[in-house]
């Protein structure tokens, strides 16, 4: 195995796992701003408003995208076994 079949291993396990934990961290980002905005417009600083709001959107995010992250995973998971032998011989 080379050192550039290396690099390209580590480059789509990294591309497969920002495309499958994206959605969730963009939906806590977006919903973070938007309650951090709201706290500095009514000066509610309470620690528990931020996190149920979080929780509750990264929930039905991941209910939404997660076959499809899932499925993503799957899939790199089956390329990955299947090139074993390539990898090795």
């Amino acid at each position: 195995m080379t050192p550039d079949t290396v690099v390209a291993l580590v480059r789509q396990a990294l591309e497969v796992a920002m495309l499958a934990a994206g959605p969730l961290l963009l939906a806590s980002l977006a919903m973070g701003l938007l309650v951090s905005i709201f706290q500095a417009a009514t000066q509610i600083n309470e620690m528990t408003l931020s996190f149920i709001p979080k929780l509750i959107v990264m929930f039905v995010v991941l209910v939404v995208t997660g076959p499809w992250a899932l499925q993503l995973l799957v899939d790199y998971v089956i390329r990955l076994l299947g090139s074993i032998p390539t990898l090795v011989g």
